[in-house]
């Protein structure tokens, strides 16, 4: 149904259908699922060729420039280093009803979350001691935006980049720079 949805309404109306891998999480991806979505999309009739230019896209071919784009949000001051348990984050996130509450690394110095953030890259940190997180606001009424992970610590072997990396960005903060490299304008996911 995305596929029939996503190639038909750009054969409709003229544009371009990018064939885009989110594969974010080395424990779901598997190179046989990438696969059977290249045959499903070529037996449904679609393509992801146009103008002799293959549109063909793996988030993980992205992952130096989303390294490198997470460190500039830590100097810009817009993400630190939490290293709370994921039972404290829950707990300090609040509900619907009440605010969070600020972690108690946020107010960490940039230079500090740089640190932890290049720590956690070369492998110095255990999977869940440290996640990234965007500094948002913790008393927003939309629970989504209340210091959201970017980045997780997760050593598995990725079906297209092995074992070159043990952190990993959270698809909601992949899937906008990905739109923004691949120069997307309608994003139908």
């Amino acid at each position: 149904k995305s596929i029939c949805l996503n190639f038909g309404l750009a054969r409709e109306y003229g544009g371009i259908c990018h064939l885009r891998f989110d594969d974010t999480n080395p424990e779901k991806e598997e190179q046989e699922y990438v696969d059977a979505i290249i045959d499903a999309v070529h037996w449904l009739g679609f393509d992801w060729t146009a103008n002799g230019v293959e549109h063909l896209y793996y988030a993980s071919n992205y992952f130096d420039f989303m390294f490198r784009a997470a460190e500039a949000l830590i100097e810009a001051g817009h993400a630190y280093v939490d290293e709370q348990s994921a039972d404290e984050m829950r707990a300090t996130r609040g509900d619907f009803v009440t605010p969070g509450t600020d972690s108690p690394y946020r107010s960490r110095t940039t230079g500090e979350s740089l640190a932890r953030f290049r720590e956690m890259r070369d492998g110095q940190l255990a999977d869940g001691a440290a996640v990234l997180r965007a500094k948002i606001d913790m008393a927003s009424p939309n629970i989504n935006l209340r210091d959201p992970a970017l980045y997780r610590i997760k050593r598995a072997t990725h079906h297209n980049t092995g074992d070159a990396w043990c952190i990993y960005p959270m698809y909601a903060y992949a899937h906008p720079v990905e739109d923004a490299l691949e120069g997307i304008t309608h994003s139908i996911c």
